[in-house]
Formats: structure tokens, C-alpha cells, sequence
């Protein structure tokens, strides 16, 4: 797997910035701007497993089928290209960035996501993409396993109902067909198998900065997460700074 980005700014900093939540928080749109602001690269973990639940829709094979998701993982392809026009997902090729977004494939995609041989071949690509740090990594388990010692931390969630309807209104933009009421019950089921799946559940890292964006603007919480974050540069440098003085 490949992550292609060439906005990245020269820096001394190195951090690791996880954001955590659940279905329809804003984390995508969050998480792309807040990189840019920042000027470092954006990873969509969430989109990583939604290509392979794709690719298991295609291929009509068993999301619990153990052996036969091992097999895909093996031969695995999936590249994130990050473009004028926001981030591309490929998958063995194909361009599915507006595929993976169907309701169907985010149906399929926490079944997909509780398999341990997927989670242990995205987990080791993830870990690759983001060890040089000054990276910002977006999904339900960056802070918790991912990532346990990311320098900052962060986990976004609304209500159902706002996450809901920010569902729905996506999908109607992209001119996909979708219920309201259906969208909202989605959203709640979806954190129902988040949370309760074996591997690597949806929670809430100890460390993390809670940011309940059900009555804040974009913007708000942009402001508050770039505080947030410019803090531990600067406290991070200062250390830097300290620990490579020499005293006389």
C-alpha cells in the first residue's frame, strides 16, 4: 500500500495525530483540513477498510469467511492519493473512492473490519504510513491500538440523530439515494458493532481530547484542534531545544 502526498512542509516536528469516533462524526472532512492547516499528510484508515469490504462485495466472498479474507489480504492493493480534488482510494487499481461510500458498503464494512486477518495486514500498513510521524490519522482505533502513544489525541462524536442526518445530507450530495430515517438507524447500529466487536473496539482513549461536535461548526472545531495540537509543537520543541543544549 502506498500514500501519495506532496503538499508536506519542511519541519522539525514529528507528531502523530490520532482522531478517534464513531460513524458520521465529521472525522473525514475534520481530519483532511485539519492535515492541510497543519501542513502535514492526512491517512484515512476508515476509507483502508471500506476498499477491502468493497473488494469483498465484489468478489462475493463471506465477511466471515477467515481463510478466504486471508487470501485477499495476501495479494492486497490499496493506494490513497491525496489530489486537488480531496483524497482518491484505489483498490487493485480502480479508482472506488465513490463506491466504498454506498450504504451498502458501509453496512459491510464493520463485518469486514472485525476480521483479524484484515485488521492485522491495515494495522501493519497503518503503522508504516504514519512512523515518520507529522501525520494525522483518522478511524475508531488510531489512539487505542494503532497508535497508543500518538502525542495528541482526540476523539470526535455528535448524537446518532446529527450524525445521522449529516449522513444523509453526504449522500444526497453525491447524488446517492438514501433514507433519513434508515440513516440515523444505520448510524446507531453501526456504533452497536463498533463497540462490540472482538477486535479492536470502538472506545475512547483515556488520553484523548473529547471534541462533541453536535452543536459546533467546522470551523470551531478546527480552531480548538489546531490549538490543541500547535501546543505540543511548541512544548515538544522546547523540549527538543532543552535536551540538545550543552552547558558550560
Amino acid at each position: 500500500m502506498t500514500m501519495k502526498n506532496t503538499s508536506l512542509k519542511n519541519s522539525n516536528h514529528s507528531l502523530v495525530v490520532a482522531i478517534d469516533g464513531p460513524a458520521g462524526a465529521g472525522k473525514s472532512t475534520i481530519s483532511t483540513r485539519l492535515a492541510e492547516m497543519l501542513g502535514y499528510l492526512y491517512i484515512d484508515t476508515g476509507a483502508m477498510y471500506r476498499a477491502v469490504a468493497y473488494l469483498v462485495a465484489q468478489r462475493g466472498l463471506n465477511p466471515e469467511d477467515e481463510p478466504a479474507l486471508n487470501i485477499l489480504c495476501r495479494e492486497l492493493q490499496i493506494d490513497l492519493v491525496a489530489t486537488d480534488d480531496g483524497l482518491k482510494v484505489y483498490a487493485m487499481g480502480e479508482d472506488v473512492s465513490r463506491q466504498i461510500r454506498t450504504p451498502e458498503i458501509s453496512q459491510l464494512t464493520p463485518r469486514v473490519a472485525a476480521s483479524p486477518a484484515v485488521r492485522f495486514c491495515l494495522l501493519r500498513e497503518q503503522r508504516k504510513l504514519g512512523e515518520q510521524g507529522r501525520v494525522v490519522l483518522e478511524g475508531r482505533d488510531i489512539g487505542t491500538v494503532v497508535f497508543p502513544d500518538a502525542q495528541v489525541k482526540f476523539f470526535l462524536c455528535a448524537s446518532a440523530e446529527e450524525r445521522g442526518r449529516r449522513r444523509y445530507a453526504e449522500l444526497q450530495q453525491k447524488g446517492i439515494e438514501a433514507d433519513l430515517e434508515k440513516t440515523i438507524a444505520a448510524v446507531s447500529e453501526r456504533d452497536l458493532a463498533d463497540m462490540n466487536r472482538a477486535q479492536a473496539p470502538l472506545k475512547q482513549a483515556t488520553d484523548a481530547v473529547v471534541v462533541d461536535s453536535t452543536r459546533m461548526t467546522i470551523d470551531e472545531v478546527l480552531a480548538l484542534m489546531e490549538r490543541v495540537v500547535r501546543e505540543r509543537e511548541r512544548t515538544d520543541g522546547e523540549i527538543g531545544d532543552k535536551s540538545g543544549t550543552v552547558e558550560k
